[in-house]
């Protein structure tokens, strides 16, 4: 297991080009991390930015939203970017709601925009 801080990236359909953008951006310190992501939003990353330490898990709808959630309540994951969509409906709204809780609960710090992964980056 590395001794680098784990960073938990997801993002809704409609902003992955939005984190993709902002991976490519914050490459230098995104590299001081262990990153794990949703599936598409890990496989986007890892083609614009093969360089990082990615590991994708599981499309959110299938799962991926509760790996990440299992992950935080084991202490695994330290910080979660999480660019959501809040202008469309999704059906796995719940799982979305529970993840966001767990990171509230085991207090985490946790961007749902880029304004705010945006300052997080700059000072985790």
């Amino acid at each position: 297991m590395s001794d680098k801080r784990c960073l938990a990236l997801i993002a809704h359909d409609m902003k992955k080009d939005d984190m993709v953008e902002f991976a490519t951006n914050h490459r230098a310190e995104l590299s001081g991390f262990r990153l794990v992501a949703t599936g598409t939003t890990g496989g986007r990353i890892l083609d614009a930015c093969p360089d990082l330490d990615i590991t994708p898990l599981k499309s959110g709808p299938l799962g991926g939203d509760q790996q990440i959630g299992a992950m935080i309540a084991n202490g695994q994951v330290q910080m979660l970017l999480f660019f959501t969509d809040p202008l469309t409906a999704l059906p796995h709204d719940v799982d979305v709601k529970a993840l966001t809780r767990l990171a509230t609960v085991y207090d985490i710090p946790m961007a749902l925009n880029r304004a705010t992964a945006e300052l997080l980056i700059r000072v985790f």
